[in-house]
């Protein structure tokens, strides 16, 4: 088992921040630089990762366990992490109190990401090549009985068709056990949009939060910024493999969070000391049913 694939839905706020000031929001989520899609990077998930097992390690868990799976300054680990891709983006509309959003492209970085990992890709597969693409302002969702169309943030779309039911359950895979009821609205709540309709809501529907710092005895203020984050249940996902020769130390890791599962909540990014960063994981080895 030399391929992980973990899935992690929002249970509270997230900021994998960049550090960086664009524009009226000081501080701006990570994004890939061109599709604009928010991620972790690699670099934090191995980070959160690191974090959890120093502080809680498993009973099975050696000394020497951490440095080998993570590495050292001089020396690098036996396990490879990815950035954490977006999956499904919560947006306000009319028609629900949110509705998950995602597109063609994401399905498709999906599919390859799977097809690596050795999971089952066929059925995924076989639904892309069904998929009526959505053009702009359109919209797929399978609720279509009530809606001809619906509002997303202030856009109205069109309904062009419904969800393929594999889709479903390619995402419904990836919410964690103690999310089996959230998941269960999955399939009402789905929509597809096109890739640029998507990367619009990506790049202008994320929540801003105002934060301050107030002066001792006057609370004048000293500091205000706009910081932007992911909201609670967005759906994101990674793969971890093992670095060429360390299938001894992935199995290592891969007993510690599938089989002792100690590994079903993480803490990721930043303000964790105000309650950010909570997700919920599920962790599927090659061969599970996904």
């Amino acid at each position: 088992m030399t391929h992980l694939m973990l899935g992690m839905l929002a249970e509270t706020f997230l900021h994998p921040g960049t550090g960086q000031t664009d524009g009226a929001i000081d501080l701006r989520v990570a994004r890939e630089s061109v599709t604009r899609h928010p991620f972790i990077p690699g670099s934090g998930m191995k980070g959160a990762l690191k974090a959890h097992f120093r502080d809680r390690p498993p009973a099975a868990w050696q000394p020497d366990d951490l440095a080998n799976v993570f590495g050292l300054e001089d020396r690098a680990g036996g396990v490879l992490i990815s950035d954490a891709r977006l999956l499904l983006l919560p947006v306000r509309s009319l028609s629900a109190p949110y509705l998950w959003l995602t597109c063609p492209l994401i399905l498709e970085r999906l599919l390859r990401d799977r097809s690596r990992c050795g999971f089952e890709a066929q059925p995924l597969f076989a639904a892309l090549k069904a998929l009526v693409i959505p053009g702009p302002g359109e919209v797929l969702i399978n609720d279509v009985a009530r809606h001809d169309r619906i509002f997303l943030e202030d856009r109205l779309f069109s309904v062009a068709g419904a969800v393929p039911p594999d889709a479903v359950r390619a995402f419904g895979a990836l919410f964690h056990d103690d999310a089996a009821l959230t998941a269960r609205r999955l399939s009402r709540q789905l929509c597809i949009v096109s890739d640029d309709d998507f990367a619009w809501a990506a790049d202008n529907a994320l929540p801003v939060a105002a934060h301050n710092v107030l002066a001792e005895g006057t609370k004048a203020s000293r500091n205000l910024w706009y910081e932007e984050n992911l909201p609670p249940d967005t759906l994101l996902y990674a793969t971890l493999s093992a670095r060429g020769g360390g299938d001894a130390v992935f199995k290592t890791l891969r007993r510690a969070v599938v089989d002792d599962a100690a590994c079903a909540w993480l803490r990721i990014g930043a303000n964790e000391t105000t309650g950010l960063g909570w997700v919920g994981c599920r962790w599927l080895a090659k061969g599970a049913a996904a």
